[in-house]
């Protein structure tokens, strides 16, 4: 599913689609492509809508079956899918475009046969579930909650809850494992979403749904500040990533120079992209390729080819633009 407009992620997303944003130098979507790979599955699809045609020529790339399905308009994330019923005939295993994601999505895959579940979902523990969806688990179908359980029969939805109300803190990682009858739940050309009105459909109807919490790497990069907090990750996980980190130079702190990036200035915990430059200083920072830091950047994103001349401080600067004033406070 890549069909979001990422509006949380402006600018960065103006003139790109949100499974396109780079993370250490890859696309979003190629962390779950390469899971969907390494899982064994034959075949990838790929939803998307806006500014599309840009994932039309990365997915040309892939070396994999796969292609992209082009909505017309937004049919949201289960009405997505459900365009694609007359190809659905087999157990199928859909993913998000938009997050980092890299676990055995084929240990999911096994669960869900011996569940027998119409559903199994994907889930990720977290110390805050408030911002989350949240998912509620038991031993056996319809049974009580059991907040201690990582895997079993889901019971209950709750999108984010108060802190007072969080039954569970294992959140839906946005990857599940589906029996074909299931998208006949979904009206034809009708908008219509997984979370908010399948699953609980599902529920209602006393089908089987099963869980699992998956172990390896899972980040939402719905907020420009979160690609810092991912890319520091994958940085810190780099000896147990299944694929190779892009040339460049790790620092002690953390820190990621791209091999063609210039740093003559000052980096604390930041990220570096190609063709960069750092005459400043960048802190808790991530630059993007071909920009240049002649000031300060703190707590920041800056994209591509811009050039800061000043000091920012928790900004989120979009491509190509020259920032001569000091900046604070998330501006964009």
């Amino acid at each position: 599913m890549a069909g979001g407009r990422g509006t949380r992620l402006m600018p960065l997303t103006k003139n790109r689609p949100k499974p396109m944003v780079e993370v250490l130098g890859r696309p979003v979507i190629d962390y779950v492509k390469d899971a969907m790979v390494s899982a064994g599955l034959s075949e990838i699809i790929v939803t998307t809508g806006y500014q599309g045609d840009q994932l039309v020529s990365h997915v040309d790339t892939w070396e994999i079956s796969s292609r992209v399905n082009q909505e017309n308009t937004p049919m949201g994330t289960a009405g997505s899918v459900r365009l694609l019923s007359g190809e659905l005939d087999e157990t199928f295993v859909v993913g998000s475009g938009d997050s980092v994601a890299s676990f055995d999505i084929q240990d999911l895959v096994s669960a869900h046969r011996k569940s027998g579940a119409k559903v199994t979902m994907a889930l990720w523990e977290v110390e805050d579930p408030t911002e989350f969806g949240i998912v509620g688990l038991s031993n056996h179908q319809g049974g009580q909650i059991d907040s201690s359980l990582k895997e079993g029969y889901i019971t209950k939805f709750k999108e984010k809850p108060e802190a007072s109300e969080a039954f569970s803190n294992l959140i839906n990682a946005g990857l599940y494992v589906i029996e074909p009858e299931v998208m006949d739940l979904v009206p034809e050309g009708e908008k219509y979403d997984f979370s908010k009105q399948l699953f609980p459909e599902i529920l209602s109807r006393g089908w089987p749904m099963y869980a699992k919490t998956v172990n390896g790497i899972w980040f939402d990069v719905g907020h420009p500040f979160e690609l810092h907090k991912a890319q520091m990750a994958l940085i810190e996980k780099r000896n147990e990533l299944p694929f190779p980190m892009p040339p460049g130079e790790v620092l002690p702190d953390g820190s990621f120079i791209s091999e063609s990036a210039s740093v003559s200035g000052h980096i604390s915990r930041s990220i570096i992209f190609s063709g960069a430059s750092v005459n400043g200083a960048v802190v808790n920072s991530v630059v993007m390729s071909n920009s240049r830091i002649n000031g300060v950047s703190e707590s920041s994103v800056v994209g591509e080819g811009s050039v800061i001349d000043s000091r920012i401080l928790r900004c989120v600067i979009g491509n190509n633009k020259h920032i001569i004033i000091d900046l604070e406070d998330d501006k964009r």
